[in-house]
């Protein structure tokens, strides 16, 4: 939530879809990337402009060993109330212990 607030200037709310806890949703009230897009062109319906917002999530959880999958739920260019974003852990994370040489 703090690195949303810090480069985007809002905060989503985080709702937890699976019992086994790997799997969890972000959702935007309000999306800045899209305040620049009017609509989409009929012959580009199936493009996910806020797609880098994925990327970027899959990136930074990747950076910590935490291998996700990353997709948009709901978006707002589609015509949903909000913007969803679901990200499920694909594996756990492993306690590693590095011995030193």
């Amino acid at each position: 939530q703090v690195a949303f607030k810090m480069y985007l200037g809002i905060t989503p709310s985080v709702t937890c879809s699976s019992a086994a806890g790997n799997e969890f949703s972000l959702i935007l009230d309000k999306n800045p990337l899209v305040d620049f897009v009017e609509e989409l062109p009929a012959e580009r319906a199936s493009l996910c402009y806020c797609n880098i917002l994925c990327g970027v999530i899959r990136g930074a959880l990747e950076m910590v060993h935490l291998a996700a999958e990353v997709t948009f739920l709901q978006d707002r260019l589609k015509g949903d109330a909000v913007t969803e974003i679901g990200i499920t852990f694909l594996r756990k994370a492993e306690d590693r212990k590095h011995k030193r040489n």
